[in-house]
């Protein structure tokens, strides 16, 4: 009866394949029974703890046990099913089946077999090479596919590794560059190689010594036997063999020199003696990148000179794939930046109203595309919101949406009507290109009034979302994307009740090739609506949490575009929080001023900030007057802080100087930078808004 064992080597990675054919020769990765190992070798036998050593009764000794019809009956049981080996692994020495038309049981491992390249036969027990060329063909075609499939620098890695142990080798070591090229950069400084990652069979297997492993060993870890960084110097043996890029052994001169300097002051006693180890250096398109050191343990064949072709193709996959993988996260950290840049980092607070947002971009490989939406402070505590998108989701249609914010944010601090700025957007569209298309939906919110007013261009409607839990799509004029050119564009107003929240978003949200988009948006509504019924109709949804429950609508189908979405709670601004005036331009308007809002700090209890507004204002008012042809206005907010208005129909913006001690006048916006909490000044269609605010005692 034989009872000569399976020995498995399991990848750090992969787990037994359940319903493995036992006949198949790859369900197992088979190696000859341990050989007594030299003294002062580094890699132990890989067998299981406890496992029993074949003994001298066993039929052909060093021998490879393998399963086959003829002989599974006549085999004792054994209760470890061998486990199948990753794709691609070659049949190995002494896993051949018996010769065809023999009697049962009869083993072709019996009679020796002639060695293919010196034709002398080989004796039994002696560890056989790998002899088919095929096996090595099948086996890097594998290993290259695993290594492609990675897209960024630790799945090539990984890949790596896991194609090698335990098929190639038992152990392996990858060492790249620190930092990485990036395409044709050339590197500045010295050169120095970082491991990386390594890699080798489980440690638990590893009982007789060899790579200790730590107390509690990772399993895709192998313990590091010397510095994690080295520096190559010029001229070392090190820079020699990572120069001549092919494969070497490490028993040759030059690589037995050069492994102190890569594994550091006694890491070259942790590489076994003889064809054992092979040190690769990783080259890419342009220069060597890393290094990758192979390491077989001494019960397992030694490489063969062929093995260096094998080493030299996984090092080429590699190097090309971690190259490659460099370039495209550079050009994901652009795209991450283009994209940070061009949509607004912080939304601003605005008085009356509360904001939230959420952009998602398409895919992963697809991080930045035309949506955009902004918000953006008006004259008059008014807040423009602004949502659109440029057709595609490319670095091109990016480029052309931050062209295009930019002039939205431009037009909006001119203060002109929506519909206007929709037309120059239109204009700068077209002078952009004639296929530059885009949607736009530009609403500007009055906290004072209680009112929005909206033009469209092409983009889809909003969503008001009001206090009882009513959600109703608002009716506005689709018209034309822009563009187009020559279209009129057409702004409605609507009641903009405290309390109600409207929701701005792209069509990436609610149209995809499962839906069609007014199906999305009727989806948009009830979801919104089901969900303001969670907090009862005087209470309406956490803003952030219902921007996350709008987002949560999207099915596994839905991802087909890029996701611009802007919520805005609507606050407004009480009547009896609001004091508003007209003033004569005159001499007497100053002291007027100062009597009519020390009558509205006193309603307010505000009498604290007396004296500072009254000096303020003075000091306003008298610029305005001093230039102004048409009534003055003046107007109080009292809301988080104490603000001011003064409006006239000058469009020349103050500017602060420094007055000079002879100067009767210049101090007046001196004295309003010094006491104000914030202030400023902002042109209008029929003038200028000067403002200044305080806060409140």
């Amino acid at each position: 009866m034989d009872s000569t064992r399976v020995t498995e080597h399991p990848t750090s990675f992969d787990r037994p394949m359940t319903g493995a054919d036992p006949t198949d020769p790859r369900g197992a990765l088979m190696r000859t029974p341990v050989e007594p190992r030299a003294s002062g070798s580094a890699l132990p036998a890989q067998g299981r703890a406890g496992e029993t050593p074949p003994t001298a009764g066993t039929d052909s000794p060093g021998a490879y046990e393998h399963a086959q019809p003829g002989a599974e009956q006549a085999a004792e049981p054994d209760t470890h099913r061998p486990r199948p080996a990753a794709e691609g692994v070659p049949v190995q020495p002494g896993g051949m089946p018996s010769t065809p038309g023999a009697p049962p049981g009869t083993d072709r491992r019996a009679a020796p077999e002639p060695e293919r390249r010196t034709g002398q036969p080989t004796a039994p027990g002696q560890p056989t090479p790998m002899r088919r060329d095929g096996d090595r063909l099948r086996f890097v075609g594998a290993a290259t596919r695993r290594i492609a499939r990675g897209m960024d620098l630790d799945e090539i890695v990984m890949g790596l590794c896991r194609a090698t142990v335990p098929t190639f080798a038992d152990a392996i070591l990858v060492y790249l560059r620190e930092p990485l090229p990036v395409g044709d950069e050339r590197p500045t400084g010295p050169l120095v190689l970082r491991l990386r990652r390594t890699d080798r069979i489980p440690a638990e297997r590893d009982t007789e010594g060899g790579f200790i492993p730590a107390a509690q060993p990772e399993p895709s870890e192998l313990e590091a036997v010397g510095s994690e960084l080295c520096e190559v110097r010029p001229g070392s043996a090190l820079a020699e063999v990572l120069r001549g890029v092919r494969p070497v052994f490490t028993d040759t001169p030059a690589a037995r020199a050069a492994l102190p300097e890569l594994l550091g002051d006694g890491g070259e006693f942790a590489v076994p003696d003889g064809r054992r180890a092979i040190l690769a250096p990783l080259r890419g398109r342009r220069r060597v990148i890393g290094a990758a050191l192979f390491l077989r343990g001494p019960e397992r064949v030694a490489f063969e000179a062929d093995d260096l072709l094998v080493a030299a193709q996984l090092a080429t996959h590699s190097a090309l794939g971690i190259d490659k993988a460099v370039l495209y996260g550079r050009e994901a950290y652009i795209a991450d930046e283009l994209q940070r840049t061009m949509l607004p980092e912080n939304l601003p607070r605005c008085t009356g109203v509360r904001l939230a947002s959420r952009y998602l971009p398409a895919a992963e490989t697809a991080r930045v595309g035309g949506d955009w939406y902004d918000a953006i402070p008006l004259p008059g505590s008014r807040v423009a919101l602004v949502v659109g998108d440029v057709m595609g989701h490319s670095m091109t249609s990016a480029a052309i949406m931050g062209q295009l914010r930019t002039t939205a944010q431009t037009l909006a601090g001119l203060d002109l009507p929506p519909q206007e700025v929709l037309h120059h957007l239109d204009e700068q569209a077209q002078r952009l290109g004639t296929d530059r298309m885009a949607t736009c939906l530009y609403a500007v919110y009055d906290p004072v009034s209680h009112r929005i007013t909206v033009a469209n261009a092409g983009h889809p409607p909003p969503v008001l979302l009001h206090l009882g839990g009513h959600a109703e799509v608002l009716r506005v004029p689709a018209g034309a994307p822009i563009g187009v050119g020559g279209v009129d564009f057409e702004a409605v107003e609507l009641d903009a009740p405290a309390g109600a929240t409207l929701l701005l978003y792209t069509d990436g949200l609610v149209e995809s090739r499962l839906r069609d988009v007014w199906t999305g948006i009727e989806q948009l509504r009830e979801r919104l609506a089901a969900t303001a019924q969670l907090t009862g109709p005087d209470h309406p949804p956490p803003l952030e949490a219902l921007c996350d429950e709008v987002l949560d609508m999207l099915g596994p189908g839905d991802r087909d575009d890029d996701i611009a979405l802007l919520a805005a709670r609507f606050d407004g601004i009480a009547p009896s929080d609001v004091a508003y005036w007209f003033l004569d331009p005159e001499d007497a308007a100053p002291g007027r001023a100062r009597r009519l809002a020390r009558r509205a700090l006193a309603r307010w209890g505000m009498e604290d900030l007396t004296d500072a507004v009254e000096l303020l204002v003075s000091e306003v008012v008298t610029n305005a007057v001093r230039y102004a042809s048409r009534p003055v206005t003046l107007r109080l907010l009292r809301t988080d802080v104490l603000r001011c208005e003064v409006g006239d129909d000058v469009p020349q913006l103050p500017r602060l100087r420094q007055a000079r001690a002879t100067d009767e006048g210049g101090r007046g916006l001196y004295l309003v930078n010094r006491l104000a909490r914030r202030w400023g000044a902002t042109r209008l269609s029929t003038g200028k808004v000067v403002w200044f605010e305080l806060n409140r005692g």
